[in-house]
């Protein structure tokens, strides 16, 4: 064994709801005892394509000895359970750019005569997800998302845009959840990244709202921003909560946090979720 990236699974903070367990097409995870557990080392790629479902936070990735990834195995236990689950984790691997992985479980299902997606049919001989270098979350993929020098639509210089932006600080950490801008406001709780990806973050999302920012993978002390967006509910008697993250997996964390400060709180208050794509369009806007 070698050490390489894994996951770990907290089980103390485990509540066995099973959130996580669609979210791994390899069939890592399995219920237990009321608990997720890790069932196989060879199963887990150490990509963390769970961890953004987790409500409480409680899976994690970790470095350690471990028996190697085996994507030949992971394929055996994978087209048991139908051309669906195959697809996902081609789909998948693509997303991590894990191109050798891609490569192998085309290769197996070539050879057990299964049918490739169409669109996965090239890549048996062109080298279409090599920007992918080694494991991590789908949040560090690096894209180049430059058009041949052409400006994006809609960028025409028409003068300064106003700021709309009402109040400081703004890092969740640092606001203190019972400031007078708080009290009875419409609140934006938004992840680090999202106003460098929305060009119009400003007059479509943040005008005439309180903003909060903060990073669900980065950012440690993740108990206080509960206990922040509890006193916002409760105290600060705000009217609404929107959540602004971005696509990757890892980011729907902040929509957890909130939704878990939502069920402490003794008010009940809207809750948007608003999902913003790496480059820059409105993937989803929902009332939850």
């Amino acid at each position: 064994m070698a050490k390489r990236k894994i996951i770990k699974i907290d089980a103390d903070a485990c509540t066995g709801c099973g959130e996580c367990i669609p979210d791994c097409p390899e069939g890592a995870l399995q219920l237990i005892d009321g608990k997720v557990r890790l069932i196989s080392d060879l199963f887990c790629d150490g990509l963390g394509a769970c961890i953004g479902s987790c409500p409480v936070d409680a899976i994690e990735v970790e470095e350690r000895e471990a028996e190697p990834y085996d994507e030949r195995t992971v394929m055996e236990n994978i087209i048991k359970q139908g051309s669906g689950v195959v697809k996902a984790h081609l789909d998948h691997l693509k997303d991590h750019g894990e191109t050798a992985f891609l490569k192998t479980a085309l290769e197996v299902l070539k050879e057990k005569g299964l049918d490739v997606p169409d669109e996965f049919k090239s890549l048996l001989t062109r080298e279409q997800v090599s920007h992918g270098h080694g494991h991590g979350c789908p949040g560090m993929k690096m894209m180049d998302l430059r058009n041949d020098g052409e400006e994006p639509s809609g960028s025409e210089k028409s003068g300064p845009v106003a700021s709309q932006l009402r109040q400081w600080p703004v890092q969740l950490h640092l606001v203190s959840p019972l400031a007078p801008y708080f009290q009875n406001a419409d609140v934006l709780l938004a992840a680090d990244c999202v106003a460098y990806a929305l060009g119009n973050f400003h007059n479509d999302y943040l005008k005439g709202k309180t903003l909060a920012i903060a990073c669900p993978k980065l950012d440690e002390g993740k108990d206080v921003y509960v206990e922040k967006i509890t006193t916002w509910i409760d105290q600060a008697n705000i009217n609404t909560l929107t959540v602004m993250i971005m696509q990757v997996p890892c980011c729907r964390g902040l929509l957890a946090l909130a939704k878990e400060a939502a069920d402490a709180a003794q008010r009940k208050v809207p809750l948007k979720l608003v999902v913003v794509g790496i480059n820059g369009d409105i993937l989803s806007e929902d009332w939850i």
